[in-house]
């Protein structure tokens, strides 16, 4: 039933996207695998390999761009949820387990970046983005989860912070937000999106010289779970499918997916034209005729 579904959602969203021309011609939804419990956190590596987590079985999974296969790169994985690569291909992971951010290198080797804010327990990190000059943003609701043996956060108010890459200090850059959650920046450095998925909205903001966070506008009702940006500063927002905006936040298509919550999205393959989404207990991939920001 799920694969009659797809072969219909495609039938529907392909042929508003062509007129666009962010999608290769002819190309079709693929469903690479549906062995997960609930999937998450893409992030491309630099050889086009995309790593997302299935976070309720604790574990990091590798896709592999060359032959289109997944296996378990690290497990458990500190309930990894989030991830991203830096530019010295660590993998940054919001590591809900403790309600930490960590910094994983190519031999599993884990450091803790932030485990507190002012002494404080986090909400738990939840997305993240990493800036031209090596700096992290990352998000902090508040979503129990069964592994913690505590039901009410430390800090009540829901943030976004900000990771100094020199001296890691950790400051807050936006606040006032219901529950934010995805996140991404654009190629200049100058832009960051902020997706309120609990209003239903997403922001942008201007990123300044020292990563503060200011003229924050409203760039669209519509939240999201995890977000991407393409070349063309096209934005992708998840929950119903993917929904694509350009950068003026106008909608401009609709990738319809197989699933009841489309969680994340990223682009992946060698030339990061390959959209990868995470759906529930899959992951998909789709060809496109733009490309992801180069890292």
């Amino acid at each position: 039933m799920k694969h009659l579904y797809l072969f219909a959602a495609l039938a529907l969203s392909i042929t508003s996207c062509k007129a666009q021309n962010i999608i290769t011609e002819g190309a079709k939804l693929t469903l690479v695998s549906e062995e997960f419990e609930f999937t998450e956190g893409p992030a491309v590596a630099k050889n086009g390999d995309v790593y997302f987590t299935d976070q309720p079985n604790d574990r990091i999974v590798k896709w592999n761009a060359a032959d289109n296969t997944v296996s378990d790169w690290m497990t458990p994985s500190g309930r990894s949820n989030g991830l991203y690569f830096d530019a010295k291909g660590n993998l940054l992971s919001c590591a809900d387990n403790k309600n930490e951010l960590w910094q994983i290198d190519s031999e599993k080797n884990v450091t803790v970046l932030v485990d507190n804010f002012e002494g404080k327990k986090l909400g738990g990190p939840n997305d993240l983005w990493v800036d031209t000059k090596g700096g992290i943003y990352f998000t902090d609701p508040f979503y129990k989860r069964p592994w913690w043996d505590y039901t009410e956060p430390e800090i009540n108010a829901r943030r976004v912070y900000y990771v100094n890459p020199q001296n890691k200090e950790v400051k807050i850059v936006a606040e006032n937000f219901v529950m934010p959650n995805g996140i991404v920046g654009t190629a200049d450095g100058k832009t960051l999106y902020i997706a309120d998925i609990g209003d239903k909205k997403t922001y942008s903001f201007t990123i300044n010289e020292d990563g503060s966070l200011t003229n924050r506008k409203l760039f669209t009702e519509l939240g999201s779970d995890g977000m991407t940006i393409d070349s063309q500063e096209n934005v992708y927002l998840t929950g119903d499918g993917v929904t694509v905006f350009d950068k003026t936040g106008k909608q401009i298509n609709h990738i319809s997916v197989p699933e009841k919550w489309t969680a994340n999205v990223t682009f992946g393959g060698p030339k990061q034209n390959i959209l990868f989404i995470t759906a529930m207990d899959s992951v998909y991939t789709l060809e496109m005729a733009v490309n992801g920001i180069a890292k």
